[in-house]
């Protein structure tokens, strides 16, 4: 029986998507009680006018209303996705990222006092694995390829605009699709009009595999984020949940990224109203139970005001948070990391609550101003705006931290990777230790970090300037390291040999590093280069391991 055959005889459910109410709290740090609200309102519709500050923003805060009895299919995949076709997008586009606010892209001018000038020893580990992963000649659709990944026991699961790669952890290919080709049958969107901005989560809580994206039919709404769930750890023949989940019904839910929690998967975006103009902030928990079930999908949501963008959700490995610890969502000022708290009641979802900002103080930086250079190519966007993901946590012994990166300028002359540790979630955030890795003159940007069980931490980036090809490089650091320092050095995943041309600018817009959970140890990271010069990008996956994590 074949896939659509398989999903026209699933019956259809409804999914209830819980809205909340933000309110503007009267000091910095409040609680936010979720409310229902009137159906048939939206985001935009309802502005809180009580002229209470928020920090040094007075932000306008707009009201979310619930998405009640949307008929959204939760349909059943049980095939092996090798029967699915094996082949690519035939069109090219254009993807641009929407543009925030020019207060909330912040272009800052500030010395760095934390800037890492020098490198180490060049002591990181060889890469123990190196292949190609998805390029865009046979599997994109678009600029910028937005390459994220995850590892589970026994595959690398790869998503770029708009197909998914499915690899054994020795580089072999087991299947490669488009989005358009794994869902089918939802009745929304999702089955034909998937546009990008994937997103690849293992979730060992649940030993399941989560891969989303969004869709839209029309720039007026409403927007749909796709989500797939495996229904075993095996990602080829075990089978998949498929929800086309209504993220807005009049706002384009723009960058969304997610994360795993003990409770939950959560997930952020930036909200545009008909997908032109920015109106806030909105997050999402969903319920993992009825994920990983093909159930209606219970999920509880918080919209923010527009003087908040970018924020990301934290994705726990390892070793689980405290019992009933809420999940975290932090995004960045010119001068401080804004650290919020995500509570949810499963059993009571209306007593949920959604408190923050804290703001964390953090060393000063210059935002990046220009465009990174490249041998024989055009200059390309640093995306220094925001965080990059993800908002990685790590629970050691007992010690809690979050551990995030983002790019700012060095001088006049590059650009470098400024990576925070923050501890004391549970009582006063601070930042423990925090650097800028930038050892010479040439520019690094769009990173991604990640920690292994033992403290230990890596970094991926690209490098370029106008002597060389953007290539893939990382950095690290081991756990008894002096604070602060990548004192690893850094080694080259590889060099690239052709530079991007043809007026994209575009590059990323983001990368992935994660942590293997079949040993805790070895770090996987996949991001783009390119081969030969032209509009053609490709994407690399490598691993590699610190010598004493065993």
């Amino acid at each position: 029986m074949n896939k659509r055959t398989v999903l026209t005889l699933v019956a259809l459910l409804v999914v209830v998507s819980l809205a909340v109410v933000a309110v503007r709290p009267s000091n910095p740090v409040a609680s936010v009680a979720p409310q229902l609200a009137a159906p048939g309102l939206d985001e935009g519709t309802t502005p809180d006018a009580d002229g209470v500050p928020l920090l040094d923003v007075a932000p306008t805060f707009d009201i979310s209303a619930p998405i009640v009895g949307e008929a959204v299919a939760a349909v059943s995949f049980d095939g092996d996705v090798r029967s699915l076709p094996q082949t690519g997008p035939e069109t090219k586009t254009v993807l641009r990222e929407l543009e925030l606010p020019r207060n909330l892209r912040d272009a800052v001018t500030a010395p760095d006092p934390v800037v890492q000038s020098a490198d180490g020893p060049l002591a990181m580990p060889a890469a123990s694995v190196s292949f190609k992963g998805l390029y865009l000649q046979a599997w994109g659709a678009g600029w910028p390829p937005d390459t994220h990944g995850d590892v589970g026991p026994n595959h690398y699961v790869q998503a770029v605009n708009t197909s998914i790669g499915i690899y054994s952890k020795t580089g072999t290919q087991l299947a490669a699709f488009t989005f358009d080709t794994l869902f089918a049958g939802t009745g929304t969107p999702c089955d034909a009009n998937n546009r990008g901005d994937p997103y690849v989560l293992y979730d060992a809580v649940s030993g399941r595999w989560i891969v989303t994206d969004f869709a839209w039919s029309s720039t007026s709404g409403p927007f749909y984020e796709c989500i797939a769930v495996s229904k075993t750890a095996d990602p080829v023949s075990g089978g998949w949940w498929f929800y086309g989940f209504v993220a807005s019904s009049n706002a384009l839910h723009d960058y969304p990224k997610l994360g795993v929690w003990a409770d939950g998967i959560y997930m952020s975006a930036n909200m545009f109203l008909n997908a032109s103009s920015f109106n806030g902030v909105k997050v999402w928990a969903f319920n993992r139970d009825d994920l990983i079930s093909g159930a209606p999908l219970r999920n509880v949501a918080f919209s923010l005001g527009t003087a908040y963008a970018s924020l990301l959700p934290s994705n726990v490995r390892g070793a689980m948070p405290p019992a009933g610890a809420p999940a975290y969502f932090v995004s960045r000022t010119s001068s401080a990391l804004r650290l919020w708290k995500f509570s949810v009641n499963w059993a009571n979802q209306a007593s949920s609550t959604f408190t923050g900002p804290t703001s964390i103080s953090v060393a000063s930086y210059s935002t990046p101003s220009g465009r990174v250079p490249q041998k024989s190519g055009e200059r390309l966007d640093t995306l220094g705006d925001r965080l990059m993901s993800a908002l990685q946590y790590r629970n050691i012994g007992g010690v809690e931290s979050l551990w995030v990166n983002h790019t700012v300028a060095v001088g006049s002359t590059s650009t470098g990777v400024r990576w925070y540790e923050v501890r004391g979630m549970s009582g006063t955030p601070a930042v423990y230790q925090q650097g800028t890795y930038a050892p010479d003159t040439k520019y690094r940007w769009m990173g991604s970090l990640a920690v292994d069980k033992q403290g230990n931490m890596a970094v991926g980036y690209s490098v370029s300037n106008k002597q060389m090809f953007p290539a893939i490089n990382y950095a690290g650091r081991l756990v008894g390291d002096a604070l602060g320092q990548l004192a690893q050095g850094e080694a080259t995943l590889i060099a690239g040999t052709g530079a991007q041309s043809g007026g994209y600018n575009r590059w990323g817009d983001y990368a992935s590093m994660s942590v293997d959970p079949s040993n805790d140890c070895t770090f996987w990271f996949t991001t783009e280069y390119y081969e030969t010069t032209g509009n053609n990008w490709q994407t690399r996956i490598g691993a590699f391991k610190y010598p004493g994590c065993n």
